[in-house]
């Protein structure tokens, strides 16, 4: 998507643009000229006074968080949660699978609410001057379903598998956006033992077609804008006999089906349930150790590889993350947006449900009041929800930050529209580019509470940390709801200034979480009461964290003052392997003399004396230079992306080579911003981003970035291309979670990358 070239805009300008995510700052600053002194006053003398009575002035004790264990497998050191003795296996006596978690819960929780979905009460189409057009929703409030009612529903859908013909031992795909009968059909599949194929909806032609024929799936259940790109591609799929459709309020007509299509069995998802509700079966339930899920990495390297998880697995990681998140039960009302088909909603749900908490669905485009579907003057999912539970992406959250680090009128299009806290980052860049008296009463603000956060005596307390909250970061925390009490990052490292931010901000914790795929998510878990920066967290109970040798990168467990090595991780969450890919799985899983699973994921961690992991590298990234120097591409791209022209960048070396080279997505706003300053002339972004002032002004940004992070010279890139156009989901060169795809960017860039070297 493109986005606008002007770097200032009217409010109707940005209300045609992808989020009109506009919170009202001057309400924000309304207060009196003797209120602001006060503010100053307090913020002086009131923390001194506090902190001197009530504080602690000596140090303390470093608290054990992973404690030192002995296990089989390669040499090296090896850490368990402190909490526990030997790992936790499962939640509940009993419920070795997901298909009993989910009746306990429901038999424990029966009149509780669970599963929320909005009412659709006006769709509308509005036309901008210009000709384009964007679908405006008007939604109600939550209708619930209880834990009771939900069952109910998977029994329906259960039976109703059988009745449409779908037979033991076929496979059954999920390819949906996040929504309530997205886990009705997945727990439905379970009291049937059917093994769940989950593909993000976001996938390309080629790698669904992949997924769908190896998986050799014959009934794929999906929503009705997937259900289009399946008839498209209907002719690719070899083995698809059965589509049920989720039904769709907005969309009257019935589908449309051509080609190979023309021979599918093809239902709405309600017949289904009712055809299952007259012709009832009796249940076949998996054990601990059947396949329940195969799920589709979004595929950050090469085709996405099929991840082999058993019901064990998924258990094991849902029971240690439950023991983790405190206070967690009924009250709980958890924003469920981010994809299922990612592990890490899919892990964030089954803790909730099994906490029996309630689930409220919703989507990017209509969280916030102002996000780009929801009608102006209407609530958007989180206002009306008030959850006090979310996750977020590093990427997204970055974003965030981002608002009040950069001065920015308006963000790039996509980001926009696909950040969940598109309204926070709008209104802090709104304080940004407003300037003057708000801006630096909110950098006082953000300072004060820093220096607490931080352990400064001299930092904003008690009275203080009141005032700020409520006069400052109260408008920021109300975007999604007022009641979050905590936030998880999952999917990649997330850096200290967003964290810090999100503590500041959301009077919160924001707690990290680190896993893949191969190992159901759960490795790693941050305590709430650890307000440390840059670290994820010791091992969750449910499985060991090893540091092995790396002896090529110079990375070894007996490394001084701290250990590291690539990190290894071991327990009843590893996953069984890649479906139909022997080797690869022979490569990454071993089994050591005393049984357990360990999966050789690539990273490289430190353990820190109080047993946490730090992520410090990635084995695959890391690239060898002609002179002998290794440069860690993963590394130097977080540190670069601080740069405020970068939206998203990838670093490349050529171990031919004595230096490296990068491809910039350039942000709009800010090159744009700094070429109105300078007078640059251009026609549009992309002219602007092949001018060589722009090159020049981005190349030295990132090189006042790399030196003010210490990074070695040869690791800051000595020539740079920019590109104009947003890499995303769609375009291949980013995953689900917003990752670069490194080896899709090299392709789709190659004559980009060869030029830089020869020019």
């Amino acid at each position: 998507m493109a986005s606008e070239r002007s770097v200032t805009q009217s409010k109707s300008e940005i209300g045609e643009s992808g989020v009109s995510a506009q919170v009202n700052v001057n309400s924000f600053w309304d207060f009196s000229q003797g209120t602001i002194m006060s503010a100053f006053f307090i913020g002086i003398i009131v923390p001194i006074i506090i902190s001197f009575t009530f504080r602690n002035k000596f140090g303390k004790k470093v608290k054990e968080r992973g404690v030192t264990v002995v296990v089989g497998g390669e040499p090296g050191i090896a850490k368990r949660n402190h909490r526990y003795l030997s790992l936790v296996e499962t939640a509940s006596e009993g419920a070795t699978t997901l298909a009993t978690l989910f009746e306990d819960s429901c038999s424990q929780n029966s009149l509780q609410p669970f599963l929320g979905t909005r009412e659709l009460i006006h769709t509308e189409t509005e036309v901008t001057k210009d000709g384009r057009t964007f679908e405006k929703v008007t939604l109600g409030n939550y209708v619930w379903t209880t834990y009771r009612e939900a069952f109910q529903e998977v029994l329906s859908f259960a039976s109703g598998l059988a009745a449409i013909g779908h037979k033991k031992g076929e496979r059954l795909a999920i390819f949906a956006e996040t929504r309530a009968e997205w886990l009705i059909t997945l727990q439905g599949c379970f009291r049937r033992n059917i093994t769940v194929v989950t593909i993000y909806a976001s996938l390309g032609e080629e790698a669904l077609a992949h997924s769908l024929n190896e998986t050799e799936v014959t009934t794929v259940v999906c929503d009705r804008k997937q259900l289009k790109k399946l008839v498209d591609l209907s002719r690719q799929l070899e083995t698809v006999k059965r589509i049920v459709y989720m039904d769709d309020e907005t969309i009257k007509s019935e589908p449309v089906l051509s080609g190979s299509s023309s021979s599918w069995a093809v239902l709405p998802f309600s017949e289904v349930k009712s055809l299952g509700r007259e012709n009832p079966v009796d249940p076949d339930l998996p054990a601990a150790n059947d396949v329940a899920v195969i799920m589709y990495t979004s595929g950050s390297t090469g085709v996405p590889k099929g991840v082999m998880m058993s019901h064990a697995n998924v258990v094991a990681t849902v029971a240690g993350v439950t023991t983790l998140v405190r206070g967690l039960g009924t009250k709980d009302k958890y924003m469920a947006y981010l994809p299922l088909a990612h592990i890490l909603e899919l892990i964030a749900e089954t803790v909730i449900y099994s906490a029996g908490a309630a689930i409220g669905y919703g989507s990017p485009l209509t969280l916030t009041d102002t996000a780009s579907k929801i009608k102006k003057g209407t609530k958007g999912d989180a206002s009306e929800l008030r959850p006090t539970l979310m996750t977020a992406v590093p990427a997204i959250l970055d974003r965030v930050r981002d608002g009040v680090r950069k001065t920015q009128s308006k963000f790039e299009s996509f980001l926009f529209r696909l950040c969940v806290l598109s309204d926070i980052l709008h209104h802090a860049m709104k304080i940004d580019s407003k300037g003057g008296l708000p801006k630096k009463i909110f950098e006082i603000a953000y300072n004060r509470r820093l220096a607490a956060i931080e352990g400064s005596w001299l930092g904003a307390w008690g009275v203080e940390k009141l005032l700020w909250e409520n006069l400052v970061f109260q408008k920021i925390s109300n975007v999604l709801g007022g009641q979050i009490r905590c936030l998880l990052s999952g999917g990649a490292p997330l850096s200290g200034d967003t964290q810090r931010f999100i503590n500041i901000c959301f009077g919160a914790p924001i707690v990290q979480g680190y896993g893949l795929t191969e190992t159901c998510a759960g490795a790693t878990f941050s305590e709430w009461d650890d307000l440390s920066i840059g670290r994820v967290g010791p091992p969750i109970p449910s499985c060991y964290i090893k540091l092995v040798n790396w002896e090529e990168g110079g990375y070894l467990p007996t490394d001084k003052p701290m250990p590291r090595g690539e990190i290894v991780i071991g327990g009843p969450s590893v996953t069984l392997g890649y479906f139909k890919n022997q080797a690869k799985t022979d490569e990454v899983y071993k089994v050591d003399e005393r049984g357990v699973r360990w999966f050789y994921t690539g990273d490289i961690g430190r353990f820190h004396p109080d047993g946490c992991l730090e992520i410090i590298d990635r084995r695959k990234d890391i690239v060898k230079l002609q002179h002998g120097e290794y440069v860690s591409l993963g590394k130097v791209e977080a540190v670069l992306s601080a740069s405020s022209y970068v939206e998203n960048i990838m670093l490349h070396a050529d171990p031919f080579r004595n230096f490296c080279v990068a491809l910039v997505v350039a942000s709009h706003a800010s090159l744009e911003s700094w070429a109105t300053k300078e007078g640059i002339i251009y026609k549009d972004f992309s002219e602007l981003c092949e001018k060589k002032e722009a090159v020049a002004e981005v190349l030295k940004s990132l090189a006042e970035v790399g030196q003010k992070s210490k990074l070695e010279r040869y690791e800051v890139p000595t020539k740079v291309k920019l590109l104009a156009e947003s890499w995303t989901p769609e375009s291949g060169l980013v995953t689900a979670a917003l990752k670069i795809k490194r080896e899709n960017i090299k392709k789709t860039f190659a004559a980009d990358l060869k030029h830089l070297y020869e020019q």
